[in-house]
């Protein structure tokens, strides 16, 4: 049977701490706690758990103390937990046979993320997986008959464990801080994390958020080298921001570029209509919600191409004195939700 080191990054988490150790100790065999700067009683309930405590200090990089606290396992296997997570009874008995049976040459198991869409987190579905546990120690081996090759890519396994996301709030703010901070330092993001920024903006974003991050997104669709896909990305959030402040000229002119090579956006598509619903120009605002629900798809949340253009539709119809319409798109609406929620 494998041996599991649980480590985990902590600060100020005294209102969830022992909730989520208390469903996670069972199937740990050391728990590791980095703490990067608690003013609250955090330390002190992590203590009835571990003696495994480390301060870390805080240097605005979650992955310097994410690699900070695996460096300190000694176990077969990282548990990478957040303070926020919980493993019901079913879980943790699905976690305690995956420990008697997991077969070596399995270097990562991912797990199901659930409840996610509760509190505008940065993924699309209310379940996802996620990377979850981590051989420590990987072992290189050489694959083929002939031509023989180091075998780079991880072996990972897709466990039916599900871990559910129970946060008290979401962590918008503090991630935007965090992109910025690093446009700042570093000049540009990554492509991943230039996508994480703007799906974040989308997702949980507010007016002034896509204010602040307007410049970044401006000078890289005008100066920089973007794939496709960023390129599309950025349309979505300097659309959004014209929107915000009433510039026609400046929606109309990204709308355009986004829609014309065929490949339209759902929520540039989406912003258009919201341009003359605004106006009170309802049926021409159907229009662009109807592509946004139909004929185009998001890039950064799902919504933009679902409920939102199919209840801005029900709106429309409503001004426009369409009761029929307006019925059937409500209807399309909520049964959307439900279908994704659950």
């Amino acid at each position: 049977m494998i041996t599991i080191s649980v480590c985990m990054i902590v600060k100020n988490e005294e209102a969830v701490l022992a909730r989520c150790l208390d469903s996670i100790k069972g199937i740990a065999d050391e728990i590791i706690i980095v703490d990067t700067g608690s003013t609250d009683n955090t330390k002190n309930i992590a203590a009835k758990y571990t003696d495994k405590i480390h301060d870390f200090t805080w240097i605005h990089d979650f992955s310097a103390a994410r690699n900070f606290a695996f460096e300190r396992a000694t176990m077969d296997y990282i548990y990478s937990a957040d303070a926020d997570e919980v493993l019901d009874e079913e879980n943790q008995e699905r976690f305690r046979l995956l420990k008697q049976s997991l077969l070596p040459e399995i270097e990562i198991v991912q797990m199901k993320y659930a409840n996610q869409l509760q509190f505008n987190t940065t993924y699309n579905f209310d379940v996802e997986y996620r990377p979850k546990l981590y051989k420590r120690l990987r072992t290189f081996r050489f694959v083929e008959p002939i031509h023989e090759n180091v075998l780079l890519s991880p072996v990972v396994y897709d466990s039916d464990i599900v871990i559910l996301h129970m946060p008290l709030s979401n962590h918008a703010g503090r991630d935007f801080n965090a992109f910025r901070r690093v446009i700042q330092q570093e000049g540009k993001l990554s492509e991943r994390l230039y996508e994480m920024y703007a799906r974040e903006l989308y997702i949980s974003g507010g007016n002034q958020d896509f204010v602040d991050a307007f410049p970044y997104f401006l000078n890289c669709s005008e100066t920089g080298e973007l794939s496709e896909g960023q390129r599309k990305i950025s349309e979505c959030i300097l659309t959004k921001y014209y929107l915000i402040n009433r510039d026609v000229t400046g929606l109309m002119k990204y709308s355009l570029r986004n829609i014309a090579d065929g490949k339209g956006s759902a929520e540039v598509c989406y912003n258009l209509g919201e341009y003359f619903f605004g106006i009170e120009d309802y049926k021409e605002a159907t229009i662009w919600y109807y592509n946004a629900a139909y004929e185009t798809g998001c890039e950064l949340n799902i919504h933009y191409a679902g409920d939102y253009p199919l209840k801005r539709l029900a709106e429309c119809y409503h001004h426009l004195g369409n009761v029929q319409q307006e019925a059937a798109f409500q209807e399309l609406g909520d049964n959307w939700s439900i279908e994704y929620k659950e």
